[in-house]
């Protein structure tokens, strides 16, 4: 691709190419439920850590995990502009 004009190497960039587009997706209704369980597992898994925290330390670990994982989203955000 080196040797290629920018109008060759755009034949290769069309978002058609690329684009999950043509492949078949599942019903909207079965993503709907799927997230309403996932929902209804992570509040019971986050109610459950909680409930099992004792002392300041792990609060602190805890935190620290929150804090990672958030950091760790806005890293690999699509929409974060790029450095340079």
């Amino acid at each position: 691709m080196a040797n290629m004009e920018s109008s060759d190497r755009a034949q290769f960039e069309r978002p058609e190419l690329g684009s999950a587009e043509g492949l078949r997706r599942g019903s909207g209704r079965a993503a709907m439920i799927y997230n309403a369980i996932a929902l209804v597992i992570a509040a019971a898994l986050c109610y459950a850590a909680l409930d099992a925290i004792e002392g300041w330390a792990q609060w602190v670990v805890l935190l620290v995990i929150v804090l990672t994982t958030i950091g760790f989203m806005i890293a690999v955000n699509p929409a974060r502009r790029q450095a340079g």
